[in-house]
């Protein structure tokens, strides 16, 4: 096939990938009393997001899949937790504040990664990412100047962990680049799925509690996760980061508009200094993203 047909091929594979996870922030949005409902949420979606992509690699790999388990190590077990962290982040921050914060709190992610990549990997720190950095900083403080300290600071907060979880996530696979990624990322499903049970026993919170509509929501985002993480990973093998780096924006603009526009009717508007902040975060990711290295790095979201 052609270089120029791959190319369309991958962009357009990372093109939904973005979408699919898009459609994540709205979802949660129809949850009912979502912020009292996070670990029954959790359970499921992890579960469904586990389910997924066994029944993913049942396909792609046969029922010796599970030869990928041993292969694993403490970098798959790293990857997992970290991950998980960041699904439980994600629940969380976007039940505390607005879904334009926490996504432009994720949208932090790539800076992140290059901070923990110089210290833990000692990768080189370019100066164009300091520089995007210090502006995606400002971006942030912007985003949440006007706001009291409660639900959208600390929902930044936790959305800045998740950021950092996936950005960690991502650290691990560098470090080990063999760490089998889709067998990861089924720990992670289970990981996080365990973590909010052991919570919910200990709660005395039985699963049956949660209204009938969240739970088939939570699986609904788990699928949406899930396909985006598969349509991802093979889009990857076509484009460099720089390209991954932007069109996993899509992500970040297309959840912020989905709870804005009417059509869903959300209708959440984001205040002046969030449009404000947002917009600078974004366009210090797309400076990153032009000036990225053309080398590709297992980047996954």
């Amino acid at each position: 096939m052609p270089s120029s047909n791959l190319y369309l091929k991958g962009f357009f594979l990372v093109f939904f990938a973005g979408l699919f996870w898009s459609f994540g922030a709205p979802t949660v949005r129809y949850m009912i009393n979502g912020h009292d409902f996070v670990f029954h949420y959790l359970f499921y979606r992890g579960l469904s997001i586990a389910i997924i992509l066994i029944l993913y690699l049942i396909f792609t790999e046969g029922f010796l899949f599970y030869k990928n388990f041993f292969k694993i190590g403490i970098s798959g077990v790293l990857g997992g937790i970290f991950l998980s962290t960041a699904f439980i982040g994600f629940i969380f921050s976007i039940t505390m504040t607005t879904a334009a914060v926490t996504l432009f709190m994720l949208a932090t992610m790539p800076f992140i990664a290059a901070i923990l990549g110089f210290i833990i990997l000692g990768e080189k720190l370019k100066i164009v990412t300091l520089f995007t950095m210090v502006i995606a900083f400002v971006g942030v403080v912007i985003m949440v100047y006007n706001d009291s300290i409660g639900g959208s600071i600390l929902g930044a907060l936790i959305g800045f962990i998740s950021a950092t979880g996936f950005a960690c996530y991502t650290i691990t696979i560098r470090w080990k680049p063999e760490t089998p990624k889709f067998t990861t990322v089924v720990l992670a499903g289970i990981f996080c799925s365990i973590f909010s049970f052991v919570v919910l026993g200990a709660s005395a919170e039985p699963l049956k509690q949660m209204p009938n509509i969240n739970s088939y929501l939570s699986i609904l985002h788990g699928i949406l996760v899930a396909c985006g993480l598969i349509l991802y990973s093979m889009g990857a093998r076509y484009l460099p980061s720089a390209e991954l780096t932007l069109l996993s924006l899509m992500e970040v603009v297309g959840g912020v508009l989905w709870v804005w526009i009417p059509i869903f009717g959300i209708n959440e508007v984001p205040s002046f200094t969030i449009i404000i902040g947002g917009s600078i975060i974004t366009i210090a990711v797309l400076i990153h993203g032009f000036a990225a290295s053309r080398k590709r790095e297992p980047v996954t979201l």
